[in-house]
């Protein structure tokens, strides 16, 4: 046990990131399988195309940004300000594309 709390201390700040950022993806799939499902939107991303009519979507969706996660903080070990940066970025993405989707999600509402 000592060996999994020593692995995840550290950066608290990049903690935050990245928590964010898997729950911002999970946003993003819900968010997407709505827009998708109701027909007033596509979803863009060749290998989601698929797979957003099954049932696991969001599982699938929750994993791999799990994964993601966990790459950048064992990257930040080794390289910490360039797993700060990456994950900053990508934060930031994930935000605009999740509100570009909820703002979809509102045009067609109102």
């Amino acid at each position: 046990m000592n060996r999994v709390s020593h692995y995840f201390g550290g950066n608290r700040q990049l903690k935050y990131v990245l928590v964010t950022l898997v729950a911002l993806t999970v946003a993003d799939g819900i968010v997407s399988q709505f827009i998708v499902s109701y027909g007033v939107g596509r979803e863009w991303n060749p290998f989601l195309q698929t797979l957003i009519w099954q049932d696991n979507f969001l599982l699938i969706k929750l994993v791999t940004a799990l994964l993601c996660a966990l790459i950048l903080w064992d990257m930040h070990k080794t390289r910490p300000r360039a797993a700060l940066a990456s994950s900053l970025f990508c934060l930031v993405s994930y935000t605009a594309i999740v509100y570009w989707n909820v703002g979809i999600c509102l045009a067609t509402l109102v």
